[in-house]
């Protein structure tokens, strides 16, 4: 039978997790994790050298620049903070774009009185989370799809000081400073559709229920669980999900509102989700290495957050 030259063809977003590996993603975060690197605390060369390679990670994937540079620089006491940015277009609607923020903090406790912190589920796991995410993307651009949203992925930098990257990357958008890298326009507040913050993706000493490894938490206050669920139905995926954290009013809410970059947004009035695997009893603690990850899991979470994305979008 002659193919129908009229039905266009859409490429399944299975095509996009053929990127991604168990193995890649162990090797990223253990070079994120390397004592060369010594724990990524803001301002020091660890850090710098951990924001090159997320810049490098975004031109790879065919992200485009905000301006002359792929970082921009605040001032975090007498020290430098860079946030990292790369923006992916959308379909274009005549002025009325919109776009989806996809962050994850990349600095952690560094070295402290000889000590050193590696921070691999805090936060190098999502910062790999978030790079391969970009990267799946940018294969299905390849393959000819586009969305309707446009995305911004940044890696933030000074979590660890009081979220100070995070309110950096709001107040360029809030006093106009951020241009849309393909149109020149002005990124308002309004124009922003959500906020995702991967923080801690990679382990599962934090089960939600006992004996179920793979597992993912989702934080967005009952907004898109619905599209995570069937987003969970694909192939390969079926992980535990909770919208919640562990069932408890009061951390959820202190999780989504109080801690971390997405405190910043939401008390901006930015709508924000939160994908987590949790803390842990390693969480910020010399234990936090690269060995410590349960990487065919943390895989599939990547994959389901790249799915749910492409129904958000």
């Amino acid at each position: 039978m002659a193919q129908d030259k009229g039905v266009k063809m859409i490429p399944s977003g299975r095509n996009a997790e053929r990127v991604v590996s168990a193995e890649q993603l162990e090797r990223q975060v253990e070079f994120l994790t390397d004592t060369l690197i010594k724990g990524r605390a803001t301002g020091s060369y660890g850090a710098n050298e951990t924001a090159f390679w997320i810049a490098r990670q975004f031109r790879e994937a065919g992200l485009r620049q905000f301006g002359e540079s792929w970082s921009r620089s605040f001032n975090v006491g007498s020290e430098i903070g860079h946030n990292v940015m790369g923006f992916m277009p959308g379909k274009r609607q005549g002025g009325k774009e919109m776009y989806v923020l996809v962050t994850a903090h990349y600095d952690s406790h560094g070295v402290i009185e000889g000590t050193l912190y590696p921070g691999a589920d805090s936060n190098a796991s999502g910062v790999v989370a978030m790079v391969n995410i970009a990267r799946m993307f940018a294969k299905m651009k390849d393959l000819g799809r586009s969305y309707g949203k446009n995305l911004i992925f940044v890696g933030l930098d000074a979590r660890e000081r009081n979220s100070l990257g995070a309110e950096a990357l709001w107040n360029d958008i809030e006093s106009g400073r951020l241009k849309d890298p393909g149109t020149g326009e002005t990124i308002t507040p309004a124009k922003i559709h959500s906020v995702v913050v991967l923080d801690i993706l990679g382990s599962t000493l934090s089960p939600i229920h006992k004996g179920k490894k793979d597992y993912l938490i989702m934080l967005s206050g009952g907004n898109y669980a619905y599209d995570l669920q069937r987003a969970n139905e694909n192939p390969g995926l079926g992980l535990d999900l909770g919208f919640d954290y562990y069932g408890s009013e009061g951390f959820t809410d202190m999780f989504r509102a109080r801690v971390g970059d997405q405190k910043i947004f939401s008390q901006e009035g930015a709508f924000c989700v939160v994908f987590t695997s949790g803390i842990t009893m390693k969480t910020n603690k010399v234990e936090d290495d690269y060995l410590s990850l349960n990487y065919d899991i943390f895989k599939r979470r990547i994959f389901l957050i790249f799915h749910w994305l492409t129904k958000v979008l």
